[in-house]
């Protein structure tokens, strides 16, 4: 116990130096909790803003169509499958889709162009797009002959509300496939090539024009959160009626968006790495100080039969003491600023209508999880022991008589 208050005495010999140095540690640490936090919220509305738009959470395919996309690689008998899902625990909705590349033409233009087959009532439930309607409405169940389609992909074929459009394709047993659709809605992600590239039609009428069957390219699952997902699959992995096909998560339908979710954290620990060296400096230049002006009085101690182990010992506990302060003070404050932010959210002020493009709320909220809360913290505990380590040890080198000498 005489250790633990020499050393919390020997803190306060110099008040101005260790408050500094603790509130260094209290801004980094809470500083970290915050970030991490915040980052780790703004990557989850990324990932459900993207998933939401097109790939969904999870996707049961025929093995291969993710890498080649063939319109006989299909799912046979849909709706007993998505029964069988909708039951398992994590899984908010389901759906079935299917897709084809067709010939769109207007009354001037024709291009190239992405059908797919929804079912509109269910979609409204696990798609974002709905919401993405700049002109006209989103498809109904009982919709025939009725299809969206991108801004982009209006503007190249000349086509607007209430138009005609003529698809040709091929359909599944190689037939061609041929209709004229009916144009009642515009929508506008903000996201060109989807824009440009996407029509929708109701999943019926998908499956009459291009022969498809009752079958579909593709189960589109949304889970109640991101954690869910590989769960999820798992669970569906071990179905007997699933065990013919691939089991996608998200990172695997989007590795783009995965990749560029990881180049942005690495962007993230190069800023903390420095914000903690910065950190480091301040406890090696406290205790470098410390062991300066205190020299003569380690000599004395020395001389009078003390182990240099023991004031090594000392000085690991002072830092040890700030740490603890500074850390406790730090992560308190960032859990409080945390749970203020993640009430009320952080405008993106000017952003905002870039944002809303892509499907993200103009608020992005941080999200406090045990990660979040201890990484950052854990980390400057660990810097903080090694840095005030580096000089402790000089004492170890001391001889009693140059000590005294100063």
């Amino acid at each position: 116990m005489g250790d633990y208050l020499l050393a919390w005495r020997n803190i306060w010999r110099n008040p101005r130096r260790s408050v500094l140095t603790i509130l260094a540690i209290v801004f980094a640490s809470g500083l970290l909790v915050f970030m991490l936090s915040f980052q780790f919220g703004a990557y989850e509305d990324m990932i459900d803003s993207s998933v939401r738009l097109s790939t969904g959470h999870l996707q049961i395919q025929a093995r291969g169509y993710q890498n080649r996309p063939e319109m006989h690689k299909v799912i046979e008998n849909p709706d007993h499958l998505l029964e069988k899902i909708g039951v398992l625990d994590g899984v908010d909705a389901a759906t079935a889709r299917s897709e084809a590349f067709a010939l769109a033409a207007g009354s001037n233009r024709s291009r190239g162009i992405m059908v797919g087959g929804v079912r509109p009532g269910v979609e409204r439930r696990i798609s974002s797009l709905p919401g993405q309607i700049r002109k006209g409405r989103y498809l109904r169940d009982d919709d025939v002959n009725a299809a969206i389609i991108g801004a982009l992909g209006a503007e190249r074929l000349q086509i607007d509300i209430g138009d005609e459009c003529t698809l040709m394709g091929q359909g599944r047993d190689g037939s061609v496939a041929a209709t004229v659709v009916t144009i009642v809605g515009i929508f506008r992600t903000g996201i060109d090539e989807f824009d440009r590239t996407v029509m929708q039609i109701p999943f019926s009428d998908f499956d009459e024009i291009f022969a498809m069957e009752g079958s579909a390219h593709r189960l589109v699952i949304i889970t109640k959160n991101l954690a869910d997902d590989r769960p999820v699959a798992a669970a569906i992995g071990i179905l007997p009626e699933a065990s013919d096909f691939a089991v996608l998560t998200w990172d695997e339908l989007t590795p783009g968006l995965k990749q560029s979710i990881e180049l942005d954290l690495i962007g993230g620990i190069i800023m903390y790495g420095i914000l903690v060296i910065v950190v480091a400096f301040s406890i090696l230049n406290t205790f470098f100080m410390a062991i300066f002006e205190r020299t003569r009085e380690f000599g004395v101690l020395m001389a009078i039969g003390t182990k240099p182990g023991r004031l090594v010992k000392i000085m690991l506990l002072e830092s040890l003491a700030m740490a603890c302060i500074g850390l406790i003070t730090g992560m308190a404050l960032g859990i409080a600023v945390t749970l203020l932010f993640s009430h009320y959210g952080i405008s993106m002020g000017e952003s905002s209508d870039l944002l809303a493009q892509y499907g993200i709320a103009d608020r992005l909220y941080p999200r406090l999880t045990l990660l979040s809360t201890l990484i950052g913290p854990a980390i400057i505990c660990v810097v903080t022991f090694i840095t005030a380590l580096i000089p402790a040890l000089k004492i170890v080198h001391m001889r009693p008589v140059a000590a005294l000498r100063g």
